[in-house]
């Protein structure tokens, strides 16, 4: 398994045990419900993506993992400036977020530039 793949894993676990805890004791279910779907498609994304159909496949469902990312840090920003998660809680999952997206990124670029890299280079 690749290291997005294992981090992006792992980072879906936090959201669901995030997710526990604002619907079961913090009684919020909109934006929880939201997050928890962002959070774990991710490395849902990357999970297809590992048996993608051709370098076009693996890009178009490496940048869908991308954009769930970047929404899951919406919603992650928005529960703390509204107060359902505290700093530290923002701070762990934000961070666990930031690297996510960052490995994306860079996948998602390199893949981007292998595709239309001519082939006699």
């Amino acid at each position: 398994m690749s290291i997005v793949a294992t981090k992006s894993y792992a980072f879906a676990i936090q959201i669901i045990r995030i997710y526990k805890v604002l619907s079961e004791e913090r009684k919020e279910f909109v934006l929880s419900k939201q997050l928890l779907r962002s959070g774990t498609s991710i490395a849902a994304q990357i999970r297809e993506a590992e048996h993608a159909q051709s370098s076009a496949d693996f890009l178009h469902k490496m940048n869908i993992a991308l954009k769930e990312a970047n929404e899951t840090e919406y919603w992650i920003s928005l529960l703390k400036d509204t107060g359902f998660l505290n700093k530290d809680e923002y701070i762990l999952i934000s961070q666990d977020c930031s690297e996510v997206l960052r490995l994306l990124i860079s996948i998602v670029k390199t893949t981007k530039n292998n595709l239309i890299k001519p082939k006699n280079a």
